[in-house]
């Protein structure tokens, strides 16, 4: 083979390999490209769910700063409070203080965190004022949630004043039903969420 074929075949090989390269490349860019784009689209879901909470949060604190100042004035209305104080506030979530569904007995679990909630308040032995606030979801009417929340509220001033000796003119029971949602309702989490017992604690 002359040296003139030689040439032609290295130039084709060249040429060759070039476009293979090209191609090579080309496939490369793209896989990163799709892989940079899942990771953009990962973070921005972060993003939202991390928003979602936050919301969520900002709602219940604001939530919490409104029944703590309402529960002040039906106490200070009633004469309860000697300095009406706000002292702290407490919420038992449905993991907490579990109630079947449509019922108000309380099982061991939930004895167990008013039993741990109890605790301090009795150590301390202040003259304190305690109110009760039962929330449910949306399931069912508004008056039916009313009276299961009323009922549940009721349950845990029971044990309170049974089981730790807190006095019954000093605790208050009240019932939100499902006026005060913390958490969409439209979704099990949500409802789990607005399923809850708040104590407030006044002095």
């Amino acid at each position: 083979m002359n040296s003139k074929w030689i040439a032609v075949a290295l130039m084709t090989a060249l040429a060759t390999s070039g476009c293979a390269t090209k191609k090579y490349v080309e496939q490369q860019v793209t896989a990163s490209k799709e892989l940079v784009d899942e990771r953009i689209d990962g973070v921005e879901g972060q993003v939202e769910a991390n928003q979602t909470r936050l919301d969520e949060q900002e709602t219940m604190i604001a939530n919490a700063s409104k029944s703590a100042q309402e529960a002040m004035d039906r106490a200070v209305a009633a004469g309860k409070l000697a300095e009406g104080k706000f002292v702290y506030e407490t919420t038992f979530t449905d993991d907490q203080i579990h109630f079947e569904s449509d019922g108000a007995q309380l099982g061991d679990g939930a004895m167990t965190a008013l039993d741990e909630f109890a605790g301090p308040i009795k150590a301390k032995n202040d003259n304190v004022f305690i109110e009760i606030q039962g929330h449910t979801d949306s399931t069912g009417t508004d008056s039916h949630n009313y009276e299961l929340g009323l009922q549940r509220a009721e349950a845990v001033r029971r044990h309170l004043s049974s089981k730790h000796g807190f006095p019954l003119h000093r605790i208050s029971v009240i019932s939100y039903g499902e006026s005060e949602p913390i958490a969409d309702n439209k979704t099990k989490e949500g409802r789990e969420a607005n399923r809850r017992v708040v104590i407030v604690v006044l002095q």
